[in-house]
């Protein structure tokens, strides 16, 4: 799974997700990319099985980009212990993904294919998306 190799604090605020994407909403890569609607937290596990589905129904053929990276950690703390004594321990990694963001991109694909592979890709992901296609090709 994504994780950081290092990182400037350990812990980080939780934080809200305002406004939209300032950045990566137009496709750099792949001729199909899937965009998000909503403003969500995605974890490093369901950008892994959205990855997975996609790269599956594909066959292998053509290429996947994955555009988004989860570079937040998350601490929780054990179950039925009292509040205070600090922050709990990290225990995955979030990517922050604001309207707009284009988070998959795929080439060398049909539009048939593309977008029943997203949709896959979608159902694994726990936001509202749309599949965007490069001019020229309609999605």
């Amino acid at each position: 799974m994504l994780s950081p190799k290092r990182t400037k604090y350990r812990k980080a605020h939780k934080g809200r997700i305002h406004g939209l994407a300032k950045g990566g909403t137009q496709l750099n890569f792949g001729s199909f990319g899937l965009k998000a609607v909503e403003p969500m937290r995605i974890t490093a596990r369901q950008i892994e099985a959205a990855r997975r589905a996609l790269t599956r129904h594909m066959k292998r053929s053509g290429r996947v980009w994955v555009t988004i990276f989860p570079d937040v950690p998350v601490s929780t703390k054990p179950a039925e212990v009292r509040m205070g004594s600090g922050k709990g321990q990290p225990e995955f990694w979030v990517c922050r993904v604001k309207p707009g963001r284009i988070m998959f991109e795929i080439d060398g694909v049909s539009r048939a294919t593309a977008e029943e592979g997203f949709a896959l890709a979608a159902a694994k992901l726990p936001i509202r998306t749309r599949v965007v296609a490069r001019l020229g090709l309609e999605a």
